[in-house]
């Protein structure tokens, strides 16, 4: 393959027999039927299917930003004239080396294929490219007198319009697509064409661009594998519960909220790669919610429906169903965006049923989000607001996964019309790819909060969200927190996830991933990938702190693992997960797909009624206390089965490089309470004496209750936990 890779356009060429050649012309007569299919059916259907988008000329606001930067760029000619002058010399020693035959590798992964460099032509399209792509974002740059959002929406835009224009995105200029056609006599041609009209099929008017293979994957059969129950269901949520692997378990569940922009087997999408199993395996007791896809049912759910019937119903449900006091959280994205709200409200009204939490890629802070702000100016969240309201109250799942994609046009849209289209080539099985287009409805007035008070105003981080009415502060939130962030992440951006760290009001542990925002997550530590970085403090910015941090090689789960056992409590006998007659995991409303909702298709509609806490069992009889015998020196020396959980669970041998050390200057957990100093640099307070830490790691799992106490009554009393069926 290599070998055939490396042959040059010319040689190819050469080969063609006469034979070929006329296969070649038969070929492209077929392609230009095809082509003018293709052509028909778009005219045909030119109102895609069911998604509604208003008719505006620039939604976005894009001629405005250009309006400003022609302004900007008037004011200040010398900047032109320089950036002018730079491309001018650019062609000059382009011609030079052209004349010269000078040879330079491309910088592009774009441009792998040989022929960029050792045909002449070719590597002058590439380098012209390059070069003219090179002045266009000087000139932006050169326009420093625009605002931060007007420069940055003419940025997001001028890359956009480079990447469209890139040399390999058209036939006649793709090298590899012309050998593509010589060497399959002009079949490719046609076959790119066939899975265009197969792609404007499947989106039902709307070129919707395969990405990989869907058909080997059904979700419950070989992704979402992992064997539990949905032990409780609401109009909102599926809640599952996953079947323990080990003799003992934590007593103290975890309770996970995944994103509703996507669905949760992304943490369970392969036995091999599955948080959830790897959790199970560690002896956590894993709860995860399993959000409702938006149609008419859930059209109508604000973000307080999404905290009452999403947040507090599952906690309730998780602490009630295992009799634990308490609950460790992790909020994924959006979903830890909503469970710092819920933790503020729950802080403010003294419910204390969470005792940690844990964020994967979540922002709380939204003054500087990255490229997705592109989309959430004032005039911007206006046209959303038209196409949730053109479509019923609902934001089409399949805009959202447009929208993504092109935060990333190069890799996820580009890449696939040049494979696809240009190659012919059938999209390869990938069962991460199959999860990304499997895409949900999101209701319009949670969407609306999440544009408008979140990113439009900043509202959480500045103290000004509101929960039922009331004020919340994210410096209320105590209970300690373990934050993560991946270094490459082009949604959630770390330093923007840092800043929102920094306004927690308790112990706060920062660890950065390396990779972007779904590999940076889920990297089991046996794939042996990327790499972490760890840093005890939580210094003023974010370029400090990676300036003081340690890098480790491979996954940040164990480092995690170490901060989150010793926090789940003593261990305690496995038992099975209950039946309660509403099916196996991963449950009905993670299999409901976007075409299924579209043709009126309903999942399971059995709901629930919520758990009832067991009554507390009858105090024995007091009895006179015997006075202490005197035997010398007392004892003490903790028994053996009052030994940390943590330390039975986790032998020493786990615990290696930064993970070990970090581990050795963390103190116990005390159950959602603040350092007195007030400051945030929880991760790795003062070492303590050996004394001290065999102390305290004997006397967590020592204290014991009779029985689990009632929880905490949400905003509206016993209703707050769980929604109305």
């Amino acid at each position: 393959m290599q070998d055939r890779e490396k042959r040059t356009l010319n040689a190819i060429l050469s080969e063609q027999s006469p034979e070929q050649l006329q296969a070649i012309g038969i070929a492209l007569a077929e392609a230009a039927a095809e082509s003018q299919a293709l052509i028909s059916e778009v005219m045909a259907t030119s109102r895609p299917h069911r998604i509604e988008v208003p008719d505006r000329a620039d939604p976005f606001g894009l001629l405005n930003s250009y309006s400003k930067l022609g302004q900007s760029l008037a004011t200040n000619p010398t900047a032109m004239l320089t950036a002018n002058l730079d491309l001018w010399m650019g062609w000059v020693n382009l011609w030079k080396e052209f004349t010269t035959g000078e040879i330079s590798a491309p910088r592009d992964k774009r441009f792998s294929d040989p022929e960029w460099s050792a045909n002449p032509a070719f590597e002058f399209m590439r380098k012209a490219y390059e070069l003219n792509a090179e002045w266009m974002m000087s000139v932006l740059n050169s326009a420093d007198d625009m605002s931060v959002a007007d420069k940055r929406k003419a940025q997001f835009y001028t890359r956009q319009t480079i990447d469209a224009l890139s040399p390999t995105n058209f036939f006649a200029t793709n090298p590899a697509a012309l050998k593509a056609m010589l060497e399959s006599g002009g079949q490719s041609l046609v076959d790119g064409l066939r899975n265009a009209r197969n792609d404007l099929k499947k989106g039902r008017g709307r070129l919707s661009i395969s990405q990989t293979d869907e058909s080997p994957f059904e979700v419950g059969k070989n992704v979402a594998t992992a064997p539990g129950k949905v032990v409780y269901r609401n109009k909102l949520i599926e809640l599952l519960q996953f079947e323990p692997t080990t003799e003992k378990v934590h007593s103290r569940p975890l309770l996970i909220f995944p994103p509703w922009i996507n669905k949760y087997y992304i943490l369970d999408l392969r036995e091999e790669n599955s948080m959830i199993r790897w959790l199970v395996d560690n002896g956590i007791t894993v709860f995860v919610v399993s959000w409702r896809s938006a149609d008419e049912v859930t059209r109508d759910f604000s973000w307080d429906d999404y905290i009452e019937h999403g947040v507090m119903a599952a906690v309730h449900e998780a602490t009630t169903q295992t009799g634990s006091e308490d609950t460790n959280t992790v909020g994924y994205c959006i979903g830890g965006t909503l469970l710092t709200s819920a933790l503020g409200h729950m802080a403010k009204t003294g419910d204390k049923r969470i005792a940690s939490a844990t964020y994967f890629a979540s922002q709380t802070d939204f003054s500087d989000a990255g490229d997705l702000m592109v989309f959430t100016d004032e005039n911007s969240r206006h046209s959303i607001e038209q196409v949730m309201e053109a479509n019923n109250g609902i934001m089409p799942g399949e805009l959202m996964g447009e929208t993504f994609n092109w935060l990333r046009p190069v890799d996820l849209v580009w890449r696939y019309v040049i494979d696809n289209y240009m190659l012919g080539k059938q999209p390869r099985p990938f069962d991460l790819l199959f999860w990304n287009a499997d895409q949900t409805n999101i209701p319009a007035k949670t969407h609306h909060t999440y544009l408008n008070a979140l990113y439009g105003r900043n509202e959480l981080a500045e103290g000004k969200f509101k929960v039922f009415g009331d004020t919340i502060d994210m410096g209320d939130i105590t209970i300690p927190v373990t934050i993560q962030a991946s270094r490459e992440d082009h949604i959630c951006p770390w330093h923007s996830i840092y800043r929102g760290a920094r306004k927690f009001g308790g112990d706060v542990n920062f660890v950065l991933a390396g990779s972007g925002h779904i590999a940076g997550v889920v990297n089991h530590p046996s794939a042996e990938k990327y790499q972490h970085w760890i840093n005890p403090d939580l210094p003023a910015t974010p370029e400090a702190w990676i300036a003081g941090a340690e890098e480790a090689k491979g996954s940040w789960w164990p480092e995690w693992l170490d901060w989150l056992a010793p926090k789940s409590g003593e261990l305690i006998d496995a038992k099975p997960v209950p039946d309660r007659k509403l099916g196996d995991a991963p449950g009905t409303y993670v299999k409901m797909r976007l075409k299924a909702i579209a043709a009126g298709e309903k999942p399971a509609t059995t709901y629930s009624a919520p758990a009832e806490a067991k009554p507390k069992p009858k105090a024995a009889p007091k009895r006179k206390p015997s006075p202490p015998k005197k035997t010398g020196a007392t004892s003490k020396t903790p028994s053996r089965t009052t030994k940390s959980a943590a330390e039975v669970a986790r032998p020493a041998s786990k615990q290696t490089g930064p993970a070990k050390k970090a581990a050795a200057t963390k103190k116990a957990t005390t159950k959602g309470k603040a350092s007195s100093s007030g400051t945030r640099k929880a991760a790795a307070p003062k070492k303590k004496t050996t004394a001290s830490r065999k102390t305290t790691a004997a006397k967590k799992p020592a204290v014991k209750k009779s029985a689990p106490k009632k929880p905490a009554q949400g905003k509206s009393g016993s209703s707050a936990s769980s929604p109305s069926s």
